[in-house]
C-alpha cells in the first residue's frame, strides 16, 4: 500500500514517447511542476496532453511545449501562451477545444467508469455541429477539423431540449499536484489547485501525484480528504518551498487613513 516514490524522476520514468497524459492546474496554479520538470528531463515527445491551459511560455507546460514535445493539446483556454498559439496556426500542434465545464466531466467521466454523457454546452455551435480547426498546415489552411457529434432531445420536466453527447476522457498517465498526501495515496488539495488536479488524477490509468507535504496513513482527517487514494498509483513528496508562480498579479494601493 506504500505508494511513496522518492524521486519526480523515478515515478515518471516508465511514461513512453507518444503517451496521452492528463495534467491538473488551472492557469499556474496547481501545476505539477516537478513533475513537469521530470517529464522534460526525460526527453520523450509526440505527447497527447488533456489539461485546463498549456502554462505560459516559460512555466507549467509551456516548457515541454517550447521544445516542441507536445504532438496535442485538449483544453478548454490557451489565450495566456504566445508559443501555443504560434505552433497551432503554422500547422506544428493539434488542438482540441472543449467548454471548460465539458472537459472537467469528461475528466470526472472517465474515471467513473461513464463511457460518455449529455450536455447542452455547445449546442448549436461548431462544438456538437463540428469544423472546428483541430490543426492547420502550413499554407494556414485547415487540415483537420472536429466530427460533428450526436445529438438528443430529452424531455426534462415538461421542457425538451437538445443535448450534446460527449464522450468521457480516460489517459494513460496522470501528473498532479497536491499539498498534502499520505503513503497510500489520499490527496488533499488546496483552494484553486483542487479545480482541475482531482479530475485529471480519476482520468489517468496511472496517476503520479507529487505533494508539498507527505504524512503517515491515519494523519489526515478523513473527511477532509479531497481524492481517495484508489485513484493515485505514485507518491513523491517535493516539499513546501517550492516554486509558485501567479499568472497575473494584481494589486492595489490603499488611500492613505484607511
Amino acid at each position: 500500500m506504500n505508494k511513496e516514490v522518492g524521486t519526480a524522476a523515478a515515478a515518471v520514468a516508465d511514461i513512453p514517447a507518444g503517451a496521452s497524459i492528463a495534467v491538473g492546474g488551472f492557469g499556474l496554479s496547481g501545476n505539477p511542476m516537478e513533475l513537469i520538470r521530470a517529464v522534460f528531463e526525460l526527453g520523450i515527445d509526440d505527447l497527447s496532453v488533456v489539461s485546463n491551459n498549456c502554462g505560459v511560455d516559460d512555466w507549467g507546460l509551456g516548457i515541454l511545449l517550447r521544445e516542441h514535445r507536445i504532438r496535442k493539446m485538449t483544453s478548454s483556454y490557451v489565450g495566456e501562451n504566445k508559443e501555443f498559439e504560434r505552433q497551432f496556426l503554422s500547422g506544428e500542434l493539434e488542438l482540441e477545444l472543449t467548454p471548460q465545464g465539458t472537459l472537467a466531466e469528461k475528466l470526472r467521466a472517465g474515471g467513473a467508469g461513464i463511457a460518455a454523457f449529455y450536455t447542452q454546452t455547445g449546442v448549436g455551435t461548431q462544438v456538437a455541429e463540428g469544423g472546428l480547426p483541430r490543426r492547420y498546415d502550413s499554407e494556414g489552411k485547415v487540415a483537420l477539423a472536429s466530427p460533428s457529434k450526436d445529438l438528443r432531445t430529452f424531455d426534462v420536466s415538461g421542457n425538451p431540449k437538445t443535448y450534446v453527447l460527449e464522450e468521457a476522457i480516460v489517459t494513460e498517465f496522470a501528473l498532479v499536484h497536491a499539498a498534502r498526501g499520505d503513503r497510500h495515496g489520499n490527496l488533499v488539495f488546496s483552494k484553486a489547485a483542487r479545480s482541475f488536479n482531482p479530475l485529471a488524477a480519476m482520468a489517468g490509468t496511472v496517476c503520479i501525484a507529487q505533494v508539498e507535504e507527505l504524512v503517515e496513513p491515519g494523519m489526515l482527517d478523513p473527511d477532509s480528504i479531497h481524492l481517495p487514494g484508489v485513484y493515485v498509483h505514485r507518491i513523491v513528496e517535493v516539499g513546501r518551498d517550492i516554486e509558485k508562480r501567479i499568472e497575473k498579479r494584481t494589486v492595489s494601493t490603499a488611500e492613505k487613513g484607511n
